[in-house]
């Protein structure tokens, strides 16, 4: 007879390798055919609302590794929260306006955009948006992200123009919009405006260089044979200096050296006298900065006067203490420009190429132009000393050009008249990590007015009008909202398409002179100004969002970024922060922790895994890291991710085909007639579900991974399951002590495939269709398990957490005889226990042992009896393993003297012959 087909052997048809990259495709196929996200969000109407609100990623080019950390991290908490009970709708969207796009359009030579009118081009631009759009969101959805992919929000459609342009209004009715010539970020490479989130800092070498000022009207403090010392690293900006900037509490040394007389500092003079190379410098007097303002020195190239000016702005941390200021270049410049009445100059036109206003420098490009100033100061006797320094300096983040500060008419959102609404409602939003608040903070008190205009085409025009008599802007409630309600309709397109006429109120008048002809404001809004209306345009918008949102997510860049402009905009016309949390995740970084770039071909790409390994593979990843700080990514962390898929993929298996028989309707077993070890097991379960809710709750993903992978390899397999396998193989298939163990693989099975779902949505969904009982069509549907409180039993958990370190030690043993030759597999041994006499006490309450160790006879001696020699000794017993008696059972493996005794079935054991007899198993 074969016995072994009498056994109850695992049944399952759920395979034991995933196939990722084929299967979850077609999974993906079914999602959608059964409309999966309508399904979802139906299940959950009317129970409370969870929003997080999607920051939109730039419509040009595939995702890369960073898109799917972050899109992946949104999607655990939406179908975390979906699983919590919450109705928690996902809205993709898109930031589709900016200057990548017109590159993009003017570099294909595809097109020539001098001879296209504005409005072509611009339709251009809306194609290639559009593409990037329908393309980005397959590679998302590829990912296995649930949301509303037929009805995403985009920043070019003409509802959310619409919007902006009201959020945009409301900042004109509360006066914070304003125009005026201030130095801003200025990129010749651009050809435009930028703001500060726009700016990436990089290494640039630069000239360093000491210019001397002679003083022509000392004022009596300073005599007119000396120069007043000043240091730059932009000697391109010299042709617009007005002034020189002292801070009127430094101490200032009038110095003589190389025969010559100089002021400068006193503080700075030990370090400028070393990198000029004075060797003799000897001070003659010193006097305040106070003191020095309003004296005038000669320009050294031009024959106009440089004025002395106090500023707090100057400090002693380099140079010499005495600042060039031109007011044209620089935003502390202007400042003290203003306060002196220096006026402006910027002799710099939009391309970076000096104007009729710098002399001897027309149509130079002002980079190139450092090296013929430096000349010219060499020649004229005013350069001290040049060298060269490499420092951070400001670059488009676009191009990855250098920017300059250039003084221009822009349009600015005066961020100084609510600063402090907008630094009180940080304090009242939930930040992950902590000093996210800090960052923020610090940030928003130190910004300067935001210039919310750009000198480009493709974007949401600056809805004002000027009138052609008296040049006076006009922005009124009434014309940004009729402004508002054509955007609504045609698009901004007709912005451009329209006579300003056209997009005026009937009968409209100049209220300053009563004149009817206008033009239109040519710049568009920074497209910050497009993505931090969101909140209005999108949350406002649709009736299953709801305003403020409860979490925006996005990479630590966005500090300066989106978090940044919503704030601004939310604060600006409603009065409060538009999110009641931020999470912030870090970058991506390879497998050593360098930044990922091209030229090193260290770069992940998330297709391609997909491709190679799937998305649950990805996703796992993104789960595992700390992604607060900057995460790790790279073939062996995949490798090594892959494994831990496998064992929980496994386990799952397991479970599932332990469970081919079980029917949860009427063979469930209650936890109070179970066994220790099955209540003890199911103890752990709840320990675990417990710690994965808090750690969901908390966004650490990354202690749910642990904790799941935990259960699964240790608590599961390597204790409870293994202990399992004779008792659920071997008895009855009704057997009560079978069937609460198959209670406990159930309840293990559900909870952990629900747990899983929001990392491992295909391979959770894919289990769920196995598992016996279930009626909902999918895990996504489900609720997490709740915690069962009244299983935690701390007396019990105690016990047996000692009884493991015991047994870890008794397996131990085994493994040396196991390599020792001494036994086969663990059940051909016997284990005799030579226990101390806590550990004695300890095992009184165990029953057992064999089935526990996995061995086919255990004793266990007297606390404080002899052990054999070669025992094994350790903490609370010494082992000694022996070859086990009797004969093995040919049904279950346990060598036992009890078999031969029935005559029926000689070659089995006594518990084995009864099940025979029984008639309970088949297949014989």
């Amino acid at each position: 007879m074969d016995y072994g087909k009498t056994l109850n052997l695992l049944q399952t048809d759920f395979p034991m390798r995933g196939n990722l990259p084929q299967a979850e495709p077609k999974m993906q196929q079914q999602w959608e055919e059964q409309d999966n996200y309508k399904l979802v969000q139906e299940s959950r109407k009317g129970k409370p609302k969870f929003i997080l609100h999607d920051g939109p990623p730039y419509a040009n080019g595939d995702i890369h590794i960073g898109h799917a950390l972050n899109k992946i991290l949104k999607d655990i908490i939406v179908r975390h929260k979906t699983m919590q009970g919450y109705d928690a709708p996902y809205v993709p969207g898109w930031d589709t306006h900016g200057l990548p796009i017109e590159q993009a359009i003017a570099n294909s030579g595809k097109v020539d955009r001098k001879k296209m009118s504005v409005t072509e081009f611009r339709d251009y631009c809306k194609e290639y948006a559009l593409q990037w759009v329908e393309k980005q969101k397959k590679q998302f959805k590829r990912l296995g992200i649930r949301g509303d992919w037929n009805n995403p929000y985009i920043t070019l459609l003409p509802k959310y123009e619409a919007q902006q342009i009201r959020v945009f209004g409301g900042m004109v009715n509360k006066g914070y919009i304003y125009k005026g010539l201030k130095p801003v970020y200025w990129s010749p490479s651009s050809e435009s405006a930028l703001a500060e989130a726009e700016i990436e800092y990089k290494d640039k070498t630069s000239a360093s260089i000491y210019v001397a000022f002679q003083v022509q009207d000392g004022k009596g403090k300073l005599p007119e044979d000396a120069s007043i010392v000043i240091w730059t690293t932009t000697p391109w900006t010299l042709p617009a200096n007005l002034g020189i900037s002292v801070h009127p509490d430094f101490d200032y040394a009038l110095v003589e050296a190389a025969g010559k007389k100089y002021v400068l500092a006193q503080g700075l003079l030990e370090a400028a006298s070393k990198e000029i190379g004075w060797t003799d410098a000897k001070v003659l007097s010193t006097l305040k900065g106070s003191e020095m303002e309003h004296i005038l020195c000669r320009h050294p190239f031009y024959d106009r006067t440089s004025l002395v000016m106090v500023g707090e702005h100057v400090t002693l941390e380099a140079g010499t203490g005495c600042v060039h200021t031109a007011p044209g270049h620089g935003e502390d410049d202007f400042v003290v420009g203003q306060k002196y009445n220096l006026g402006v100059l910027c002799p710099v036109d939009n391309q970076g190429h000096f104007t009729a206003e710098a002399p001897g420098f027309e149509g130079m490009f002002y980079d190139k132009a450092n090296k013929v100033i430096t000349e010219k100061l060499t020649e004229s006797g005013h350069l001290l000393h040049m060298s060269f320094i490499q420092h951070q300096y400001p670059h488009d983040w676009r191009t990855k050009k250098p920017v300059i500060f250039r003084a221009t008419e822009q349009w600015f959102a005066s961020v100084d008249k609510f600063r402090q609404e907008m630094l009180d409602e940080i304090k009242r939003i939930n930040w992950t990590p902590e000093w996210g608040e800090i960052r923020l903070h610090n940030m928003i008190a130190d910004r300067g007015d935001w210039c919310i205009s750009r000198q480009r085409a493709w974007g949401v025009p600056i809805p004002i009008f000027y009138c052609r008599s008296c040049n006076e802007p006009i922005a009124t409630q009434e014309t940004i909202e009729h402004v508002a309600k054509i955007f609504e309709q045609e698009g901004s397109n007709a912005w451009f398409e329209k006579e300003a006429k056209e997009l005026l109120p009937a009968n409209m008048v100049c209220p300053k002179c009563g004149h009817d002809h206008f033009r239109k404001e040519t710049d568009i809004m920074d497209v910050w100004f497009d993505s931090g209306s969101s909140h209005v345009a999108v949350l406002e918008t649709r009736e299953e969002l709801q305003w403020p949102a409860d979490l925006y997510l996005e990479g630590s860049d966005q500090y300066r970024g989106w978090y940044n402009s919503s704030l601004i905009t939310g604060v600006a016309v409603k009065g409060t922060a538009p999110y009641k949390g931020i999470l912030s995740h870090g970058f991506t970084l390879d497998g050593e922790g360098r930044k990922m770039s091209k030229s090193l071909g260290n770069t992940v790409d998330p297709n391609q895994v997909c491709d190679k390994l799937g998305a649950d593979i990805l996703r796992l990843w993104v789960s595992s890291v700390d992604y607060q700080s900057d995460v790790r990514i790279s073939d062996n962390i995949l490798t090594q991710i892959t494994e831990v898929y496998r064992k929980i993929r496994n386990t799952l298996r397991f479970l599932l085909g332990n469970l081919s028989d079980f029917d949860p309707a009427k063979d469930r077993v209650a936890a109070a007639q179970m066994s220790e070890l099955d209540r003890f097991a199911l103890l752990r379960l709840h320990r675990m579900i417990d710690r994965v809710a808090k750690a969901y709750d908390s966004y650490e993903f990354h202690v749910v991974y642990q904790a799941v992978h935990h259960f699964c390899a240790v608590e599961m397999s390597a204790f409870y399951l293994d202990i399992l396998k004779d008792r659920l193989y071997a008895s009855e298939p009704n057997d009560p002590a079978r069937r609460a163990a198959q209670t406990v693989l159930y309840d293990a099975l559900t909870a952990i495939t629900k747990l899983i779902a929001p990392i491992l949505p295909h391979t959770a969904d894919e289990v769920w269709k196995y598992i016996p009982g279930v009626q909902l069509p999918t895990v996504q549907v489900a609720e997490l398990p709740a915690v069962d409180t009244t299983l935690f039993d701390e007396k019990l958990e105690t016990k047996w957490e000692q009884f493991i370190e015991l047994r870890d030690d008794v397996l131990k043993a085994l493994e040396e005889a196991r390599k020792e030759k001494l036994i086969g597999n663990s059940l051909s041994a016997a284990v005799h226990l030579y226990p101390s006499a806590e550990t004695a006490e300890l095992l009184k309450g165990f029953e057992q042992l064999d089935q526990l160790f996995i061995v086919s006879a255990v004793e266990v001696h007297e606390a404080g009896a002899a052990e054999p020699e070669g025992a094994h000794k350790f903490k609370g017993a010494s082992v000694n393993v022996t070859v086990a008696e009797g004969e093995k059972c040919e049904r279950c493996w346990i060598v036992t003297p009890e078999v031969g005794h029935d005559e029926t079935h000689p070659t089995l054991c006594k518990r084995c012959a009864g099940v025979m007899k029984s008639g309970a198993v088949t297949g014989a």
